[in-house]
């Protein structure tokens, strides 16, 4: 029986671990072809190992989402080998926590770099490999935190609100090249980024013992326990396939019930 993305030609960035790496071998069992592109080459060939092994098809692409040149680099090789871009997940990010009063002109402008302006040349470079063969989709990764600020992440907050508007922007922008774009906002995603968020929030002195910052944002989540990243990909499988053909510029909120809008 074909999968609900069977025959897609799809890269999601940041595929080398966490959610993204959840949604490569998830659409992968759906039937697309993945581009596996992330900073660490090393770990994209370890998800495209994980694929083919299962018998699906990956490639392995690296580049740094926040340098345009080696964005187009991956895409141009994947769309080489593959033929083509339907679908494209603008999901890498990183955040380094700082007090408001501390964050430093290096801070704000790495986290926006790779957080806003990397969805930015994403959707770019993607539309314009999509636009020839007659449309596709583009996914951004939002977050709880561009629903509402957090004092120890302002600029990874900010980086949030700007992807809302450029998926909106973007919605508009392209939807008479039947190019649609959605985003989905998870909340507290038990991945590498919160290891790492639960190692610098100790850091800073904003908690006490490690696992605390899970422990402590994760209170308040209806569903009662931070997210898995397998929990995500039916969000992101709906998003890829034609069941979500009519939606786009919107945000999805798929947190557990953190945010409620």
């Amino acid at each position: 029986m074909a999968g609900r993305v069977d025959g897609k030609a799809i890269i999601i960035t940041g595929s080398g671990s966490g959610m993204g790496r959840a949604f490569a071998v998830g659409l992968a069992r759906e039937g697309a072809t993945i581009g596996v592109l992330d900073l660490d080459l090393s770990a994209a060939e370890a998800v495209v190992g994980e694929i083919t092994q299962e018998g699906y098809r990956a490639v392995a692409l690296t580049a740094d989402v926040s340098k345009r040149d080696q964005i187009v680099d991956a895409f141009d090789a994947f769309v080489s080998e593959v033929g083509r871009l339907d679908v494209l997940f603008n999901n890498a990010g990183m955040n380094v926590p700082m007090h408001l009063l501390d964050i430093t002109d290096e801070n704000w402008h790495r986290v926006m770099d790779v957080n806003a302006f990397g969805v930015l040349v994403g959707i770019q470079e993607g539309a314009r490999r999509m636009i020839p063969t007659g449309g596709g989709k583009i996914v951004n990764t939002s977050s709880i935190a561009g629903r509402q600020g957090y004092p120890s992440f302002a600029p990874y907050s900010a980086s949030k609100f700007a992807v809302n508007g450029l998926t909106q922007a973007a919605a508009r922008a392209l939807a008479e090249h039947n190019i649609t774009c959605n985003a989905f906002a998870p909340g507290v995603v038990a991945t590498p980024l919160w290891d790492r968020l639960d190692e610098d929030l100790m850091g800073i002195g904003d908690t006490a013992a490690p696992g605390q910052a899970m422990a402590d944002f994760s209170a308040g989540i209806l569903r009662g326990h931070a997210a898995q990243p397998e929990e995500l990909v039916g969000t992101a499988l709906y998003l890829a396939s034609s069941d979500s053909d009519y939606l786009t510029g919107q945000v999805i909120m798929i947190d557990g019930g953190m945010v409620l809008i």
